[in-house]
């Protein structure tokens, strides 16, 4: 399947881009977070952030379809 994913605040660093598409046999955010987690060495677990698909949240075991828009929400501070 295909994903476009986006990226905020310490993942976007992390990644060195705020946006990428990707192909990926993962069926779940879960499994979608840990590839792109080791290939950008996220440290972040998922119970840490929120992700949303499609601009609404979803849980981490719902189910995701080709051409679905993931974006993983770190904690964000602000001052």
């Amino acid at each position: 399947m295909n994903y476009r994913l986006l990226y905020f605040a310490s993942l976007a660093d992390r990644a060195g881009t705020s946006s990428e598409s990707r192909s990926s046999a993962a069926r779940t955010p879960r499994e979608l977070y840990g590839e792109v987690a080791a290939v950008h060495a996220f440290t972040l677990a998922p119970e840490r952030l929120r992700v949303a698909a499609n601009g609404a949240f979803v849980g981490w075991d719902d189910a995701l379809a080709d051409g679905d828009e993931v974006v993983f929400l770190p904690p964000v501070s602000g001052g």
